[in-house]
């Protein structure tokens, strides 16, 4: 199979869909990999480390989506991108498809087989490909957020591990998901105040056996939500429904029970945000201010941290991979479950049911699509 990894053009995001080690695996066995001249440099690869690695190097984007079969990226095609998706290409990427009506429509016209990293599930639930990204935001939330709450940026100048004799920063984590526990170990960490809050009883037990003592569980409803956002000084948002649209938990009116200067990270906000008041910034202007209330709504926070991000990603995604180019897209999600539980929209037709919900889409059967 000819696989293309072009460079991302979203703002602000250095990370590329595969690393060098990923790039030799694939050609090792068989398949021509393209990879954009510059396309790993932000990440800290070179063009020669994956000419070393037996790929070979395009100049322009153009050239990648016109020869490639697959392609793989980090982020949804943008705007600039959509024209590029051909007919029966397949594109393996994270789409988020239930945050962006536009996107949607774009892929159904371009006719690809569009399979999403986030949808990948295996049978206990889990999500392999988003995983490591969540991760790496759980952990970074937790940092960003403590970085906006010192007083020149107009957080509330608390410093969350506090000092002998002042108490620690509170933060609150809704969601006990991957985010929220990677964000609940990283602040715990830092000696502050954790809560935690979750709909599952299951997990709500687990992370109570597992976290340190400064972390403290309780179950997730408005009444709950609306009493610690009063006194929380960090609150991030970690709430996913796979596929579908993330629910708002806190709304405009309860931004008024906060204490100026507070800070929210919704790490939600590729899928529309937790927060009714959530919309997507950059790295470049990561923050806006609304009732007072610091908002750090980065779509894409492991962006920010390349190499760490690249190589966690191809880790999970190389399997997966190789299993499309070994197999066709076909063949491979007819035998892999949790690669077939990835396809959100192929050859014009909307096949999960989160997106087609998200904009009152036609929804058809993966069966119906895989057999034409």
């Amino acid at each position: 199979m000819v696989i293309g990894v072009p460079t991302e053009i979203k703002t602000n995001e250095n990370r590329v869909a595969l690393t060098p080690a990923g790039a030799m695996e694939l050609t090792r066995r068989g398949h021509t990999v393209y990879i954009q001249s510059g396309a790993g440099v932000g990440s800290g690869f070179e063009d020669k480390d994956y000419t070393d690695a037996n790929a070979s190097i395009l100049k322009t984007a153009d050239e990648i989506w016109a020869k490639a079969e697959m392609i793989m990226k980090v982020k949804e095609p943008i705007a600039e991108e959509y024209g590029r998706c051909r007919p029966n290409q397949l594109i393996f990427t994270y789409f988020h498809f239930a945050s962006s009506e536009p996107l949607t429509n774009a892929m159904i016209k371009s006719g690809a087989i569009c399979l999403a990293y986030e949808t990948v599930e295996t049978k206990d639930r889990q999500l392999p490909l988003l995983i490591p990204m969540s991760e790496v935001a759980g952990r970074m939330a937790v940092q960003e957020g403590a970085k906006f709450l010192e007083k020149p940026v107009k957080g509330r100048g608390v410093l969350l591990g506090g000092v002998p004799g002042v108490t620690p920063g509170k933060v609150l984590v809704i969601g006990g998901g991957i985010v929220g526990t990677q964000a609940a170990k990283m602040a715990a960490g830092l000696g502050a105040l954790v809560t935690i809050l979750d709909v599952s009883l299951p997990r709500l037990r687990y992370l109570s056996d597992v976290m340190p003592a400064n972390v403290v569980t309780e179950f997730s409803n408005e009444y709950n939500i609306r009493r610690h956002i009063q006194t929380h000084d960090l609150v991030i948002g970690a709430v996913l429904l796979p596929g579908a649209k993330a629910p708002n938990l806190i709304t405009r009116e309860m931004l008024k029970l906060m204490r100026p200067g507070t800070v929210v990270v919704d790490v939600a906000v590729d899928q529309g945000g937790c927060m009714e008041t959530t919309r997507p910034t950059t790295h470049e202007d990561p923050t806006f201010i609304i009732e007072d209330v610091v908002h750090y709504c980065v779509a894409n926070m492991p962006g920010a941290v390349p190499f760490t991000s690249t190589v966690a990603l191809t880790n999970a995604t190389l399997p997966y991979a190789v299993q499309l180019a070994d197999k066709g897209w076909q063949k491979a999600c007819s035998e892999n479950a949790e690669l077939k539980l990835g396809l959100n929209v192929v050859k014009g037709k909307v096949v999960y049911k989160g997106v087609a919900e998200a904009f009152n889409l036609p929804l058809d059967t993966v069966d119906s699509v895989m057999a034409n």
